[in-house]
C-alpha cells in the first residue's frame, strides 16, 4: 500500500495561513502521516502545514538539524532529551494509542496464550520463530528494544536467523513480516490503516507495556533562528486546545478511533 512505504513523505496542505507569514515545517513519525491522522485535522486547523513523516529518530535528527519547526513523535525519553538539550522549548503530551503484537494465523510460538508481552517475546526466542524488526531507530523500534530488555532478551545474538532487522518503515516491515509468515510490532493505527494482513492477526495486546504515547514539541528559536516561531506556537496551541483535541479524537477509520488525546492540564 503506496500510503505505508517507507519513503519519505512530504505533505503540504494549502490552507489559509493562520499567525504565520507562509507555512510550517512539522517533523513527524510515521503512524500519523500512514493512519491519514494530518489529512483529517489539518483542514479544521487554519494554517500551512508540511508534514515530513519518517522514523521517530530521524526526526529528531531532522529537528536538530534546524530542518523542521515542530516535532511530532512518539520515543519520550528522546523527546525530553531534545528538549533538555536546548533543541525544544518544552514538550507537551498530545495523544496516545497502544503498540500490539501481530503474527500469522497458525501462530508458531503459541503467542496468543501468552499471559503478558514478555511472555509473548519469550516464546518467540524459544520457538526461533521469524520476528520482523524495524531496525531503523524508529519510536517503534525503540519500543521493541525495550520490550525485549524487559523479557530479558538480546535478539541481536540472533540478528539475521529468527531475528530480521528491516531497516525500513512499518509498512514495509509489515509487508515483509506478512510475505514470510513472521511476527511483528506495530503502532495499532498503522495496523488498522494497512490492508495487505494476509493471515495475519493481533496476537498480543492489552499490557500495559504496550502504551503509545505521542508528544509535540516546537523548535527552539535559540539553537535554530529561522525557525517560524509564531507559525510553530499557533500549531503547537492549537493541537493541546480543546478545538485541536477534539480534531484528533474524531479522526477514525473503519469505525475505530486511532488516537486518544490526552493534553488535558497542558
Amino acid at each position: 500500500m503506496r500510503a505505508l512505504s517507507a519513503a519519505l513523505c512530504l505533505a503540504a496542505l494549502a490552507l489559509p495561513v493562520r499567525a504565520s507569514d507562509g507555512f510550517i515545517v512539522v517533523q513527524s513519525t510515521t503512524s500519523t502521516q500512514n493512519s491519514g491522522l494530518y489529512d483529517a485535522i489539518l483542514p479544521r486547523y487554519g494554517g500551512e502545514v508540511r508534514v515530513v513523516a519518517v522514523g521517530t529518530g530521524q526526526a529528531i535528527r531532522n529537528a536538530r538539524n534546524c530542518d523542521g519547526d515542530v516535532l511530532l513523535v512518539h520515543a519520550r525519553e528522546a523527546e525530553e532529551a531534545f528538549v533538555a538539550e536546548g533543541y525544544g522549548v518544552a514538550r507537551h503530551d498530545l495523544m496516545y494509542n497502544d503498540f500490539v503484537l501481530v503474527g500469522p494465523a497458525n501462530d508458531p510460538a503459541g503467542v496468543a496464550g501468552a499471559a503478558d508481552i514478555d511472555a509473548a517475546l519469550s516464546a518467540i526466542a524459544a520457538a526461533r520463530a521469524p520476528f520482523a524488526s524495524r531496525g531503523d531507530d524508529s519510536g517503534t523500534h525503540k519500543k521493541e528494544r525495550a520490550l525485549w530488555a524487559g523479557a530479558g532478551i538480546d535478539p541481536d545474538e540472533d540478528s539475521g536467523t529468527w531475528y530480521r532487522e528491516t531497516g525500513s518503515g512499518m509498512g514495509a516491515t509489515l509487508n515483509i513480516a506478512t510475505g514470510m509468515g513472521a511476527y511483528a510490532l506495530t503502532d495499532r493505527a498503522t495496523w488498522i490503516a494497512y490492508r495487505n494482513k494476509g493471515d495475519h492477526r493481533i496476537l498480543a495486546e492489552g499490557d500495559a507495556a504496550l502504551f503509545n504515547q505521542y508528544g509535540v514539541v516546537a523548535v527552539n528559536p535559540a539553537r535554530c533562528p529561522a525557525v517560524r516561531v509564531d507559525g510553530a506556537r499557533a500549531f503547537v496551541g492549537w493541537l493541546l486546545s480543546s478545538e485541536g483535541q477534539a480534531a484528533i479524537a474524531d479522526h477514525r477509520l473503519d469505525g475505530q478511533q486511532l488516537f486518544f488525546p490526552n493534553a488535558a492540564g497542558e
